[in-house]
């Protein structure tokens, strides 16, 4: 039998459920912005596109937008253009934990005005320092994927936005 309680719990459960839809307004669909290319430096350095790997392959189809590896010579950078929200966009830390790297959460790194979320990620005697940040056009920035996704969905911002991921060893250098 349902109580009273029961069912006031059920609807409010319900309403903060749909709350964030409604909130939100209608949504249109944005007008579709064509892909500026991949740039050429980061940082100041030269980048060298590299192959996708078959995992990175798999992921990039279905993905909303555009996904390519480079090296600047002492770092990996992963670039994700993002056209809409979508949870196909992953923590990277997701990513390396799924590819056998253990993860150890590291401070948040500040470089220049921009915070960077960070961890190691360590397999078979290796260790990776790897930063991430996501930008949109408007100068918004998250260093966490889902505060990323509920501020798009709720039309806090706007795309097309840019992952970044800069993954080094010990000696190279962060973002």
């Amino acid at each position: 039998m349902i109580t009273r309680a029961s069912l006031a719990l059920l609807l409010a459960c319900l309403c903060a459920g749909i709350a964030p839809y409604a909130a939100s307004g209608k949504h249109e669909a944005p007008p579709r912005t064509a892909f500026p290319g991949w740039p050429s430096t980061f940082e100041g350095r030269r980048l060298e596109r590299l192959p996708l790997s078959p995992v990175e392959l798999r992921f990039q189809e279905n993905f909303p937008g555009q996904l390519a590896r480079f090296s600047d010579g002492r770092r990996e950078i992963i670039l994700r253009w993002i056209t809409e929200p979508s949870r196909k966009l992953h923590a990277s830390g997701d990513c390396f934990k799924a590819n056998g790297y253990a993860i150890s959460p590291l401070p948040v790194v500040l470089s220049g005005a921009q915070r960077w979320s960070a961890f190691s990620a360590t397999r078979a005697g290796q260790t990776l320092q790897v930063s991430e940040i996501i930008v949109d056009q408007a100068g918004g920035q998250w260093s966490d994927v889902s505060a990323w996704y509920w501020a798009a969905q709720l039309g806090k911002s706007h795309g097309p936005w840019w992952a970044v991921t800069v993954a080094h060893t010990q000696g190279g250098q962060g973002p």
